[in-house]
């Protein structure tokens, strides 16, 4: 197994790790972290672009991942089946648009400057759009919402846009600023490993 299928692997499991850790919990409590799902997709797409087989097969994995954890979390453990409705499965082209937009910035970003600029007005954009799309598609397919108005649920709605976005865009944050330290030890490494020789 060569370095990139190594490190591509272990990007995939902690991915799907940080999903499994989070997904009981959209909003987080005392001791469990905020949902990582809409970072989860977008990180999927942009670490793990490696071809477009591998990075179809990663995500048909997570979004059966998630399916799992969700009807463990509903039948099993109590927690509310609300969001099981017709709509549920427009989460699949909520995550796939994380996932295409983070493939695409994968093959135009840098981790310096403006690449670092462009990652972040493009991950708020995508993750708005998740957000509003996943929302929007709730509304009109769940089929418990015909007595509200659209400008009702989504006043309503609104109030969660910053956590939902934020907390994406935090561990997105944190995965880049991974990835930075990570290349610093590297490049300190094979620079020590050349003044050696």
């Amino acid at each position: 197994m060569n370095n990139i299928q190594t490190k591509t692997i272990a990007i995939f499991a902690t991915l799907a790790a940080l999903m499994a850790a989070t997904r009981f919990n959209h909003f987080g409590s005392a001791v469990s972290l905020p949902d990582a799902s809409l970072a989860v997709f977008f990180l999927g797409g942009l670490y793990l672009a490696v071809s477009a087989r591998a990075s179809i097969a990663a995500f048909i994995a997570l979004i059966l991942e998630a399916g799992l954890i969700d009807y463990y979390a509903t039948s099993m453990q109590g927690v509310s089946d609300w969001c099981m409705t017709p709509a549920y499965w427009f989460l699949i082209p909520t995550y796939g648009s994380l996932w295409l937009v983070g493939r695409w910035l994968a093959l135009r970003h840098t981790m310096q400057g403006k690449g670092l600029i462009g990652l972040a007005l493009v991950a708020w954009a995508v993750n708005s759009f998740a957000f509003v799309f996943s929302n929007a598609t709730f509304y009109l397919f769940s089929e418990r919402f015909a007595d509200m108005s659209a400008v009702e649920y989504a006043s309503r709605v609104a109030q969660y846009y910053g956590s939902y976005v934020s907390v994406a865009l935090l561990y997105i944050a944190c995965a880049v600023a991974l990835h930075m330290a990570f290349d610093i030890i590297v490049k300190q490494r094979a620079h020590s490993r050349s003044d050696g020789l």
